[in-house]
């Protein structure tokens, strides 16, 4: 009889992080590796938030606060989904966490019962499901796929709700294929919800800042008013503030889940680290500039790695609208055979053997509930990202 709790048998752990571990440690060995794994903005953090971070510290504000978050970041939080989103709430229907992700896990947690479903589009970011699965509930994944440029359709959505579906996970832009969905193809989704009012949205707008071309973000409570009281509106300051270890992510909702969602942090994590709500007090309040900078050299990066991703022979590579990743097929280089030996017969494979035989470090599509892909993430510079998409190119055309 296993020590270990039957719960952690139905999860695995992250892909993504494995991938980035793995890389760091055949660099570590000497292997010359370029990764392609990770998640996050190789920016550092701006000046002012580091400065009110600083401040911070030097005033002493390092003691604990309240559970999920201080009276101020929760102001600012209320701010800025007035400004961004048109969307009007109060302090109390505000939670902060150590991260988006434990958010979203504290939300399912305080709300999930055996057999009670999620329906999450695929390809989807990969603790979904497993948080859903972690929560005792089941995950319902539906396809969107590389014909509907990764967006699913209202039709797949009513057809997934079921009479036992509690929630739909919304991801856009998403992680990992970067698709965004205008305001009409979330109107079309939003109107399929209200017919379905047992039904509640998690919306996870994470990179909802960084968006390219002529892009322009929306939320379901903002495209539908009638969801905003079953809407847990989620978001961070990971991505667009660079601020990926500073772990600080943030939900607005109905009191009645905010308040669950703070008593299972109480027993917990507790409260999110002193010094970082104070910055992202800073970088929620302060100078927003920098975001349309960053951006600019995001989507030069996006630019020149569909480039090159899409002149690879057997890869095919849809331009994404925001985020910072690209999810190309590798239908054409299924059955096919590498210098080394290896059959490709699947993502999986083509990843293993893209590190193996070409030092370059990518997420295989099955990892995000969707093959045959592989995840990119250009959030490297510009280099790395000449150097590792040739090497691609050349694997490719070594496939035989």
């Amino acid at each position: 009889m296993s020590f270990l709790s039957e719960t952690l048998a139905r999860v695995k752990p992250s892909p993504t992080i494995a991938v980035t571990n793995l890389a760091a440690e055949l660099r570590a060995a000497g292997k010359d590796v370029i990764g392609l794994g990770a998640g996050e903005p190789d920016f550092d953090t701006p000046e002012n938030i580091k400065a009110a971070a600083k401040a911070a510290i030097d005033a002493g504000k390092t003691k604990y606060t309240a559970v999920d978050g201080i009276p101020e970041l929760k102001k600012a939080i209320c701010a800025k989904f007035k400004r961004d989103n048109g969307l009007d709430y109060e302090p109390a229907q505000v939670t902060v966490g150590t991260g988006g992700k434990q958010v979203l896990y504290n939300a399912l947690m305080a709300t999930l019962n055996p057999g009670d479903e999620v329906v999450i589009p695929a390809p989807y970011w990969v603790s979904y499901p497993d948080m859903v699965l972690l929560a005792g509930g089941t995950p319902v994944a539906v396809e969107a796929t590389l014909e509907n440029n990764f967006k699913l359709s209202p039709e797949q959505l009513e057809a997934a709700i079921t009479p036992k579906t509690k929630w739909f996970i919304f991801n856009s832009p998403s992680n990992p294929t970067g698709a965004g969905y205008t305001w009409d193809e979330l109107k079309a989704l939003t109107d399929v919800l209200m017919r379905h009012p047992h039904v509640w949205v998690m919306s996870d707008d994470m990179y909802e800042h960084l968006v390219y071309d002529d892009f322009k973000f929306c939320t379901p409570a903002e495209v539908e008013p009638g969801l905003y009281d079953r809407t847990l509106t989620c978001n961070g300051v990971s991505k667009a503030y660079a601020m990926t270890g500073w772990r600080i992510g943030y939900a607005a909702g109905p009191k009645e889940v905010i308040n669950a969602i703070r008593k299972i942090q109480s027993q917990s994590t507790s409260n999110p680290c002193s010094v970082s709500q104070w910055a992202a007090v800073e970088a929620l309040n302060g100078t927003q500039d920098y975001i349309a900078t960053n951006n600019e050299m995001f989507k030069r990066r996006r630019d020149l790695v569909l480039e090159m991703l899409n002149a690879a022979e057997g890869l095919t590579c849809p331009k994404p609208e925001g985020a910072f990743y690209v999810y190309p097929s590798i239908a054409g280089c299924l059955g096919k055979t590498t210098p080394a030996g290896v059959k490709i017969t699947d993502d999986e494979t083509f990843a293993k053997a893209l590190l193996e035989e070409r030092g370059v470090a990518v997420v295989f599509g099955s990892a995000f509930g969707l093959s045959p892909n592989f995840r990119v993430s250009y959030a490297t510079s510009d280099e790395n990202l000449k150097e590792a998409c040739t090497r691609i190119q050349e694997f490719c055309a070594s496939l035989t």
